[in-house]
């Protein structure tokens, strides 16, 4: 941790330059500071996020590339199409947050650990209190099968993680998410770090750099602060044609 910049406990909104990440391990910026609301939004317009496990300190990230999705490509495809067939489920906004960032914190295996900790759990709870961090539910009935959450900033939005519990539960989440976020003008969902699963949802490695300026920009635009509850009629359905 000796190369790394500690962060000031006292001044939540100053970071180093994105740009001076480790190469090695990817993206590894700084440490220390808190999960504060402030801090936490503050990380986020500058293209960076908390990520630590258990036992480690709190460590920032800002890895090139950065891997998002383009909201306007996401579609059902084929494939998940025929995975919904026949399943009567239904989709939400902001109505089961907690439950979606708590199966997402769950083990996958039972020998794995998660890098939800508490910490990071009490974190993100408090953002959505405040109205800045949402969640897109998969009901079957009043079962939770899949879900998404993330936080955004401005017209940027940034995935967090995604669960199913059953097949399709999580791709149904990010293409509704998706599609809602682009009709409501937010043109990138951050997913962060690339790896097979992601790309083969649709996702793209974007660089740094450019990263950075799109968040930038899109981090000035005016936000949508408060539950968007509201915003549930206007997802897709399993069953239409999106």
């Amino acid at each position: 941790m000796n190369r790394l910049p500690l962060l000031d406990p006292e001044a939540w909104d100053r970071f180093p330059d994105p740009r001076q990440a480790l190469a090695e391990p990817n993206g590894l910026l700084a440490f220390g500071g808190d999960l504060s609301p402030q801090r936490l939004l503050a990380a986020y317009s500058l293209g960076i996020f908390p990520w630590f496990g258990a036992r480690e300190p709190i460590l920032w990230w800002s890895p090139d590339p950065r891997c998002v999705f383009h909201t306007e490509t996401l579609r059902i495809n084929r494939s998940l199409r025929r995975q919904l067939r026949g399943k009567p489920w239904r989709l939400s906004v902001d109505r089961a947050f907690e439950q979606v960032l708590r199966a997402c914190a769950a083990p996958r295996t039972h020998d794995s650990g998660t890098w939800l900790v508490p910490a990071m759990i009490n974190a993100y709870l408090q953002l959505h209190r405040l109205g800045h961090a949402h969640s897109v539910e998969v009901w079957d009935d009043e079962q939770l099968v899949g879900g998404i959450y993330g936080v955004a900033i401005g017209r940027l939005f940034c995935g967090e993680s995604m669960f199913s519990a059953e097949s399709g539960g999580s791709k149904l989440a990010l293409v509704a998410l998706a599609r809602l976020l682009h009709e409501m003008d937010f043109p990138l969902l951050d997913a962060q770090v690339a790896n097979p699963h992601t790309l083969g949802l649709g996702a793209v490695e974007m660089p740094r750099a450019e990263f950075l300026r799109q968040v930038a920009q899109l981090g000035r635009k005016p936000g949508l602060v408060g539950s968007w509850a509201a915003f549930t009629p206007r997802l897709i359905q399993p069953g239409a044609g999106n």
